[in-house]
């Protein structure tokens, strides 16, 4: 079974789909280890391991890179933030076709104008396009997909830039209409009140996804609750990482030797199994006993 069958299959069953961020194709490993459903392949954390803006600095290119990584990484599906789509609706359908044929099993693009800032940045720029530019991105989108599992999400940014719930639902509709595979509604408010306003009134039927960054206190029954089918923890990963790198480098400066070093850090040992290197040297000697039989080795 495909990762994009994989994806619809758990978008029909009754429990919520868990999404755990990444920015490189350890991270994803990593993301699948720990037993999540899919990984969230997001522009925010990606532009971060490039010390770059989240404000579409790097190219379509650079992020598909990284996704593309992490698809060869792991065996769950990746869903790939391709922010805005990269340009208008060829642009969209040259994307899809890509990602797609890399076996990404998914994109989410969003409804702001272009460049995009990241939607929780403090006094950012999150003006939208209008619905019907948005519309004819997806409609070049769904058309250009050649597999009907692959997912194409439809972020709304409506509540992020100000203009409301009715907003956010009158576009809601026009992205179901258009043929996008489920809805992100996204917000920026402490507590889920503005989003499960968004669910309970929303008539449409295909699935709603939400990333409850800051207002993190909200329990997965609650989110189920309000009809919401998908949840992405987009940069918790990214913000640990940061952290412990920061606290590790810092220390090493200060310390006589390692040893003397107290943050938390794996061995050797736990990397070499997340680099496969045991089936390395297992396929190597496979190699070395075929080889022996063909008279290649005495």
């Amino acid at each position: 079974m495909s990762n994009t069958e994989i994806l619809q299959k758990k978008l029909q069953q009754n429990s919520i789909i868990k999404v755990g961020g990444a920015f490189d194709a350890m991270s994803a490993k990593l993301v699948e280890n720990a037993g999540f459903d899919a990984v969230w392949a997001g522009s925010f954390a990606i532009s971060a391991t490039h010390a770059l803006p989240d404000a579409s600095i790097l190219t379509m290119t650079e992020f598909f890179n990284v996704a593309s990584t992490m698809t060869n990484a792991c065996d769950i599906p990746i869903i790939a933030d391709c922010d805005t789509g990269y340009g208008g609706p060829s642009n969209v359908a040259h994307m899809v076709r890509k990602y797609e044929n890399a076996g990404i099993a998914s994109i989410c693009i969003e409804d702001k104008i272009f460049p995009k800032q990241n939607s929780l940045l403090e006094g950012g720029k999150n003006d939208l396009i209008s619905e019907k530019e948005f519309v004819a991105k997806i409609l070049a989108a769904k058309e250009a997909k050649n597999n009907n599992d692959f997912l194409i999400i439809a972020r709304i940014e409506a509540l992020i830039s100000g203009l409301g719930v009715k907003e956010a639902l009158k576009r809601a509709d026009a992205y179901e209409a258009a043929g996008a595979d489920a809805i992100l509604i996204h917000s920026k408010q402490k507590t889920p009140e503005e989003i499960f306003e968004f669910t309970d009134s929303w008539k449409g039927t295909i699935p709603i996804v939400a990333i409850p960054t800051t207002y993190d206190s909200v329990k997965l029954n609650e989110l189920q609750e309000h009809k919401i089918k998908m949840v992405i923890y987009a940069n918790q990963t990214l913000r640990v990482a940061y952290t412990a790198m920061e606290n590790l480098l810092k220390e090493m400066m200060m310390t006589e030797k390692i040893s003397d070093v107290k943050q938390p850090m794996s061995n050797m040992n736990e990397i070499f199994e997340l680099q496969e290197m045991y089936d390395i040297k297992n396929k190597e000697k496979n190699l070395e006993d075929e080889l022996k039989k063909l008279g290649y080795i005495n």
